[in-house]
């Protein structure tokens, strides 16, 4: 029994949250214990005088349970062991040590002292940031003349090659700023806009110029001007695992080889250095000769990457960056990295791409947050190809949240698609339960699209997913935006701009904890609360096909005797003093098929009854 039980005195499972408090975490093996407690005390302290506190189980996935609770640590300092309760009756307590039957065998873990530096801190903004991806060549044209629509059209029979180029620019992207605040995003996230021979500009030429075919510094500076004058801030994509072959360090090694002052800034396994039949460097991918990987361990190198990125900083205001093939760089490169940026602007973002499980770099010395594919992988098997159920779901969910401190989760890019991947909507005609799942394709995504805006992090809409868009994966996901009235979806485009207000307009959807309350794996719905000190969010999600009846269980004791509002009907529920929906059966709150809720109170309900 004692190995089910798991604790380290290290992010995610001990961090701080401010100077002050320390939050805690411990893992025991799913539906083994009664109850958990953590007793604690300043370090200097006498052994004995502990205070115990109990913890609250705030989730479960698949073989575990997770209890967490806040330590107040007021002289920055804290001791603490755990008191673990089973169901079968028996008692361990869990310290340093390990588990034993006998608390003064365990010991204690110290957490030696809350250093201010070392405390997990992200941009105040990113709770409330919605973003929205753009792929500068596909989204809109400057020069109306050019194509009324914005960018040259797209054949479904196109087979574009990284050089094909659809016309879209900084200036076009200006023209439509009104449309994006229209949508309700306050925040957007550019792929490369920097000199570079391709239409998707991760092979950078000049990290110190913008492409032309997009414009020039002067038109990024309105761009960054003009968003910001509409409350949307701007993050920049950067390319730093590798360079373009066009970059002048690469061209020098190219042509002087062994003697060239930048041989160090690559990974050359001979010499002369050659680029076919198969590149004798190391590349991004698998020899692809136009992407030679940096060696950022190279101070060199290091010192340059690092200019750049405070040089469109402070030059330009850009809000952060999001850091491509982030994995496969050196981490000492972005704690460098980290400490440059932030110390210019504390409330710069940094973003890294992951598409697997990226704890080890969310510990608060490298990226605030990670564009977070393993979410868009579950609601992808949840929702587009439906082959798990609602139980196994709020088990991805739980686990993914557990992964990292509850900062970094707040800062975590919550996507559905990208420019790397098929659209959801597509994914979703592609895939489902039944006959006609194309039928209920459009409503899968809109309740992965609820879930999406209810949940911690900061949610992405890829560009055209509001209006309906399809695209299999590179390069059809990439088509260009569709202007044009009568082709665009007005329901989804509703959709999303209702979903983007209601997360905009209650708190307990921005900053509230996240508690998954149930999960009825026959009927494929579930549901979880956000809540703060003054507000609770009660979401549903029902991906089943029959009107679900929405619990008040989860409520009674938290919320009796007050009312909920539907937040995207206006709709009014009551519920009685012994925690139950008041009023006739066709009165009570039900989930459509394929149909989402979010009930909203005040702890109060004064401000809801009014």
């Amino acid at each position: 029994m004692p190995s089910s039980i798991y604790h380290v005195c290290e992010p995610p499972f001990a961090y701080p949250l401010d100077e002050y408090r320390l939050n805690i975490r411990l893992k025991v093996r799913r539906g083994s214990a009664s109850a958990c407690q953590a007793l604690y005390a300043d370090r200097y302290d006498s052994p004995g005088t502990e205070l115990p506190i109990l913890m609250e189980k705030v989730g479960s996935d698949r073989h575990s349970d997770y209890y967490e609770a806040v330590l107040p640590a007021l002289k920055r300092k804290a001791r603490y062991l755990f008191l673990v309760q089973m169901n079968s009756g028996d008692s361990y307590w869990v310290g340093e040590r390990g588990t034993f039957e006998q608390r003064e065998l365990a010991g204690s873990f110290q957490f030696p002292y809350l250093c201010r530096d070392e405390i997990p801190r992200v941009p105040n903004w990113a709770k409330q940031a919605v973003f929205y991806q753009i792929f500068p060549d596909r989204f809109c044209n400057g020069d109306p003349s050019i194509n009324p629509e914005g960018v040259q059209s797209w054949d479904s029979t196109d087979k574009p090659t990284p050089l094909s180029r659809y016309g879209g620019d900084l200036q076009g992207i200006i023209d439509r700023l009104d449309y994006l605040v229209e949508l309700g995003v306050n925040a957007v996230y550019l792929n490369p806009i920097f000199e570079s021979p391709s239409n998707h500009k991760y092979d950078t030429t000049d990290y110190y110029k913008i492409d032309a075919a997009f414009g020039d510094l002067d038109t990024f500076k309105r761009l960054v001007k003009q968003a910001h004058d509409r409350g949307i801030r701007v993050v920049l994509d950067a390319v730093f695992n590798h360079s373009g072959d066009r970059l002048f360090a690469f061209q020098d090694l190219l042509d002087k080889g062994e003697e060239s002052a930048y041989r160090d800034w690559y990974y050359t396994d001979s010499y002369p250095v050659i680029q076919e039949p198969v590149p004798n460097y190391e590349t991004f991918g698998n020899g692809i000769a136009t992407m030679p990987k940096l060696n950022t361990t190279t101070p060199e190198v290091t010192q340059y990457l690092l200019d750049v990125a405070e040089y469109w900083i402070r030059e330009t205001g850009i809000d952060g960056w999001r850091l491509d093939v982030a994995n496969e760089v050196d981490r000492r490169f972005w704690q460098l990295l980290r400490e440059r940026v932030k110390g210019i602007d504390s409330e710069q973002l940094l973003v890294g791409e992951f598409m697997h499980d990226a704890s080890p770099w969310l510990r608060g010395d490298q990226f605030d947050g990670v564009m977070n594919y393993l979410f868009r992988e579950a609601a992808l098997d949840f929702f587009a190809r439906q082959n798990i159920g609602a139980g196994t779901f709020t088990e991805m969910l739980t686990s993914l949240q557990m992964r990292v401190t509850d900062q970094a989760y707040s800062a975590m890019m919550q996507l559905l698609g990208s420019h790397d991947t098929e659209r959801f909507l597509t994914a979703c005609l592609n895939g489902g339960r039944g006959w006609n799942p194309q039928g209920t394709a459009l409503a899968r995504m809109r309740l992965a699209v609820c879930l999406q805006m209810t949940i911690p992090g900061m949610p992405v809409v890829y560009y055209g997913d509001e209006i309906g868009m399809e695209g299999r994966t590179d390069p059809d996901c990439r088509r260009p935006m569709i202007w044009e009235e009568d082709k665009r979806d007005k329901e989804t485009y509703e959709i999303f701009r209702s979903m983007i207000a209601l997360r905009k307009k209650y708190t307990s959807l921005t900053s509230g904890t996240m508690r998954i309350v149930f999960a009825d794996e026959a009927n494929n719905t579930f549901g979880f609360l956000r809540q703060t000190d003054s507000e609770t969010a009660y979401v549903i999600i029902n991906n089943g096909t029959h009107p679900y009846p929405v619990p008040a269980s989860p409520l009674a004791g938290r919320l009796s005797g007050c009312t909920m509002v539907n937040g995207l009907t206006e709709e009014r529920y009551a519920l009685t003093s012994h925690g139950q929906w008041s009023g006739a059966d066709e009165q009570l709150p039900t989930a459509a098929p394929f149909g989402c809720m979010v009930l909203i109170a005040s702890q109060t309900s004064s401000e809801i009854q009014e």
